[in-house]
């Protein structure tokens, strides 16, 4: 199943200029990319042929004898991170408030971003931050807590874009990794780090297979380790390095025996913790999942900085390759629960 993007919105709001930003797509990519899901309702999967996260855009709230309540409805279940877009200069925006209400009452947990367009569109650094409050302060309200905010311009060639893009992706990194990840964009002239870019794809797609993989009771316990050996060894072909038995120990010995052994004591935990009646079928499934998802992540991660050290004559020390295990994992752990 792939994470959802849900983009909730008035017309003109700038939802799918914003999915364009995001993506790096045009206009046209975007719109001949879309497909219906309701009568009303489109969604997008990025990137085409192998996607890796889906975005959902509902109708532009507040039109004439448009009733947004099926559509809300039916995205509801669909979605993972709701992005209630805004323009700054619209203070009107009490049906979005009205959606947003109904949405958080449904599901009190509803992870969600407040995104603030137009920032070009107001003119003055204190009426900007007047119609930043006005509209946070409304949007707070409807979802009874301090939403996180992101304010950018999406006019094309404006340079405060990369910054308002790259808040974005980091809170979408925030509360939902899998899509953080998949959006995130490398600034690093590294070779190693840009030659990941390349696999990336790779690496989050085995992820996402391991988190669905390991929500059932006791199948995660074969279907994890195998796909994340089908990887390395996808990975092992991807750098030119065949993943035979040596390979793989000298990998296993440079991360070093604690590291294992501590991945195997907590996947046990979270194997039995599932089978807890009630708690292990909800909130200890999707732990599981979570930590599949990011654990298999961030063992990609760390192979592909070994196979590119060894294919160039420089395998890794073992600090080296835990710091980015461990970074990896950091970043692709669902932190907000």
């Amino acid at each position: 199943m792939l994470p959802v993007v849900w983009l909730l919105g008035k017309t003109g709001a700038g939802k799918s200029s914003l999915i364009c930003a995001l993506t790096g797509k045009s206009d046209a990519e975007i719109g001949n990319g879309f497909k219906p899901c309701t009568r009303s309702a489109r969604s997008y999967d990025f990137p085409a042929g192998e996607p890796l996260l889906r975005f959902l855009d509902t109708r532009g709230l507040g039109e004439a004898g448009y009733d947004p309540a099926e559509d809300i409805a039916a995205c509801q279940d669909r979605s993972h991170v709701l992005l209630a877009v805004c323009r700054l200069d619209d203070p009107v925006q009490g049906a979005v408030a009205d959606a947003l209400s109904d949405i958080v009452r449904a599901d009190g947990r509803r992870r969600a971003i407040l995104v603030l367009t137009g920032r070009d569109l107001v003119s003055g650094h204190d009426a900007r931050d007047r119609a930043e409050r006005t509209i946070s302060a409304r949007m707070n309200r409807a979802a009874g807590r301090e939403l996180p905010r992101v304010t950018l311009s999406l006019a094309p060639g404006l340079a405060t874009d990369a910054g308002g893009l790259d808040a974005l992706r980091q809170q979408l990194l925030e509360v939902l990794p899998p899509v953080g990840l998949a959006l995130e964009k490398s600034r690093s002239g590294d070779a190693e780090h840009l030659e990941f870019q390349k696999h990336k794809r790779c690496v989050l797609s085995y992820a996402g297979v391991a988190l669905t993989g390991d929500l059932a009771p006791v199948v995660g316990m074969v279907t994890v380790p195998a796909t994340q050996l089908k990887m390395l060894h996808e990975l092992g072909q991807r750098y030119g390095v065949a993943w035979d038995r040596k390979v793989g120990a000298a990998f296993l010995g440079t991360m070093g025996l604690s590291v294992g052994a501590r991945y195997a004591a907590n996947f046990g935990l979270r194997q039995l913790a599932k089978l807890v009646p009630v708690y292990g079928q909800t909130v200890g499934a999707a732990t599981a999942g979570a930590i599949s998802f990011a654990s298999t992540y961030a063992l990609g991660r760390a192979a592909a900085y070994f196979l590119f050290g060894s294919a160039h004559g420089r395998p890794p020390s073992e600090e080296e390759l835990r710091s980015v295990y461990q970074r990896a994992f950091r970043r692709s752990s669902d932190e907000a629960g």
